[in-house]
């Protein structure tokens, strides 16, 4: 899977998938959840780099002491919205404002899908923000709901 930053803008992000072929409905499934679990995570704090306390701890775990006050006191990293998934042949898209969530969130994503992709879903590509020229995007509107066209 072929990975691709383009312009980029945290509040106002597009990710496309590109399939080698038109995505079935169990693929389409397995995507959405990868993307909808994602969002989930991000949406509750979980892509927090300010409170990575366990990975900065290295590879001795045992009895390590977890420091609540410092996880009290790092900011916030949260999510704010993501649109449903959308088709259109072989391109698959989402939008998702990441609000103040740390850029980690973006790895983690990349890492599922890079995995997804080898055991269930042929991805071929994936663009992260920017445009598709195959398929615009509408027009911003009063709500980030109404990037929905359904």
């Amino acid at each position: 899977m072929q990975v691709e930053f383009r312009e980029y803008n945290q509040f106002d992000l597009w990710i496309w998938l590109e399939f080698s072929t038109v995505p079935s409905p169990a693929e389409k499934q397995y995507v959405e959840e990868v993307f909808d679990s994602w969002f989930f995570l991000g949406k509750l704090g979980g892509f927090n780099a300010e409170n990575l306390q366990v990975q900065e701890t290295g590879l001795e775990l045992s009895y390590m002491d977890y420091d609540e006050d410092a996880a009290e006191s790092s900011m916030m990293a949260l999510m704010h919205n993501m649109a449903d998934f959308e088709y259109e042949g072989t391109w698959g898209r989402c939008w998702i404002d990441l609000g103040t969530t740390d850029a980690i969130a973006l790895d983690i994503l990349i890492n599922a899908l890079k995995q997804l992709s080898k055991e269930f879903v042929n991805i071929e590509k994936l663009l992260v923000g920017g445009k598709n020229e195959d398929w615009p995007i509408p027009e911003k509107r009063e709500s980030p709901s109404d990037y929905d066209d359904n």
